[in-house]
């Protein structure tokens, strides 16, 4: 059974950053491509950032976080990362990893940018 754990989220002020960690078990992690949602109350989760599996380590990003955004992987670790500089009050969320939403949501990582 795959398990996925997020942490790294808190209440950080603006400008500031943060480094989201995601620890996946029970699959063979570099063979599946990843990606960081992040999700508000009463909204639909949304795509954050993308890597690709394989070795390729292709990233793309949703517009809003493009250059503030670094997504990256760790393959020995089973863990993807979200280094987020620059955050914005609207980045506040709770953060998810996945991959193509095809396994069991973790619980998230509650991320809080606030003056």
């Amino acid at each position: 059974q795959v398990q996925l754990v997020e942490s790294g989220g808190g209440l950080v002020q603006p400008g500031g950053s943060l480094r989201l960690s995601c620890v996946a078990s029970g699959l063979t992690f570099e063979q599946y491509p990843m990606t960081w949602y992040r999700q508000v109350p009463g909204k639909e989760r949304e795509m954050v950032a993308s890597i690709t599996s394989f070795g390729g380590n292709y990233p793309s990003y949703e517009d809003s976080v493009t250059g503030r955004f670094t997504i990256s992987r760790d393959n020995s670790k089973n863990t993807v990362y979200l280094q987020m500089n620059n955050l914005r009050p609207e980045d506040t969320a709770v953060y998810y990893c996945n991959s193509n939403q095809r396994f069991a949501w973790g619980q998230g990582t509650q991320v809080f940018v606030s003056s």
